[in-house]
């Protein structure tokens, strides 16, 4: 069976650590920051760590 292709949308979206651990930033971060406190703001600047069934299928699509 052939490799599988490397998704392009994957590889500026997602990070995998040294560690094999997936990471991304927070949604909510496009567009209309007025209604967001600077709380908020500070909040979302920090990176999720995914788990689970997302995690494997994010490896899946990086080639990992």
């Amino acid at each position: 069976m052939p490799k599988l292709k490397t998704k392009g949308s994957c590889k500026r979206r997602f990070k995998i650590t040294k560690n094999g651990k997936v990471k991304c930033s927070k949604p909510a971060r496009g567009h209309q920051h007025a209604i967001h406190s600077g709380k908020e703001k500070r909040a979302l600047r920090e990176k999720i760590v995914l788990t689970g069934t997302w995690a494997r299928l994010i490896k899946k699509m990086m080639g990992a």
